[in-house]
C-alpha cells in the first residue's frame, strides 16, 4: 500500500493499513495512524503526529517550518487527530516555542483546497474550512465552526463554537460562539447561526436563549460590562449562554461588536 516512489524516513512510524501514494515524502519523526490514506505528491515533515482514518490528498504540505521570523530551528510539532479530510494544496505548519510549541487540529474536520493553518493554531472538531480560507498564527477555532471561502482569521483571534464566518470575511476580533460574521470592509456580526444550530439538533428553546443573548450583547446598546452582567443572569438558565460568557471572559483581543 506504499508506492515504490514514495520516500519514507527510517524514523517515521507508519500504522497498519496506511496507504501512501506516488512521490510522497514522509520525513523524520512523523507518525501516521492506522488506515490513513495519503495521496500522491504529499509532503509531511516532522515532528508531526497524524491520527487514524485520515484522508490527505495530493500536494498537501503538512508539518513545515512555521512562517515566523522568530523561529530559529527549535523542535516544535504538529498534531492532527482522526478522521480528517485534508484536500489539495492544504498547508499546516508546526508551532513555535513562543506559542507553546504545537499546532493542533482535532477530529472530523474538513480542510478544503488551498486552506492554510499557520503556526500555533488550535482547531477543534467538526470544523469546515472552505477553499482558500486561512488562519494566521495562534488563532483558536472552536468546534463546529464553518469558515467560508476566501475568509481569513487574524493572528491570536478566537472563534467560538458553532460560529459561521461568511465568504471573504476578514476576522480581526474575537467572535463569540453561535454568531454569524459577514463582510462590509471587515467582518461584523449579522445575527446567530440559526440554521447551523438546527442542523446540529438545537431545539427552539436553546436557539431562543442564544438569540436573546445576542440581542443583549449586540442590539441593546449596552457597554460590554453591563451586557456581561445581563448575560450572567440569562446564563443561570442556559448552558449555551454560559459558554458565551466564558468566551467573553477568556477573550484576549477586542470583541467583534
Amino acid at each position: 500500500m506504499i508506492h515504490a516512489t514514495a520516500l519514507i524516513d527510517p524514523t517515521a512510524k507508519i500504522g497498519a493499513n496506511v496507504s501512501i501514494g506516488a512521490y510522497s515524502v514522509i520525513g523524520a519523526e512523523v507518525e501516521i495512524g492506522d488506515h490513513t490514506v495519503i495521496g500522491p505528491h504529499v509532503v509531511v515533515d516532522g515532528p508531526t503526529r497524524i491520527g487514524r482514518d485520515n484522508r490527505i490528498l495530493q500536494f498537501a504540505s503538512l508539518g513545515g517550518d512555521p512562517q515566523d521570523k522568530k523561529y530559529n530551528g527549535e523542535r516544535t510539532e504538529l498534531v492532527i487527530g482522526d478522521r480528517n479530510l485534508i484536500r489539495e494544496f492544504v498547508t499546516i505548519n508546526r508551532g513555535t516555542v513562543g506559542g507553546g510549541g504545537q499546532t493542533r487540529v482535532g477530529d472530523d474536520n474538513w480542510l478544503l483546497a488551498y486552506v492554510h493553518v499557520a503556526h500555533d493554531c488550535k482547531v477543534g472538531n467538526h470544523v469546515v474550512f472552505s477553499n482558500y480560507s486561512a488562519l494566521a498564527g495562534h488563532a483558536e477555532i472552536g468546534d463546529w465552526v464553518i469558515i467560508s471561502g476566501y475568509a481569513g482569521v487574524h493572528q491570536f483571534c478566537k472563534v467560538g463554537a458553532h460560529a459561521f464566518i461568511a465568504m471573504g470575511c476578514l476576522v480581526g476580533t474575537d467572535v463569540p460562539p453561535f454568531l454569524m460574521m459577514a463582510n462590509d470592509q471587515h467582518g461584523r456580526p449579522r445575527g446567530i447561526n440559526s440554521e447551523g444550530l438546527k442542523r446540529r439538533g438545537f431545539d427552539g428553546s436553546r436557539i431562543s436563549s442564544i438569540k436573546r443573548a445576542y440581542r443583549t450583547l449586540y442590539m441593546a446598546g449596552l457597554p460590554l460590562t453591563e451586557a456581561r452582567e445581563r448575560l450572567l443572569e440569562q446564563a443561570k438558565d442556559s448552558a449555551d449562554v454560559r459558554a458565551m460568557v466564558e468566551f467573553l471572559d477568556h477573550s484576549e483581543r477586542s470583541l467583534a461588536r
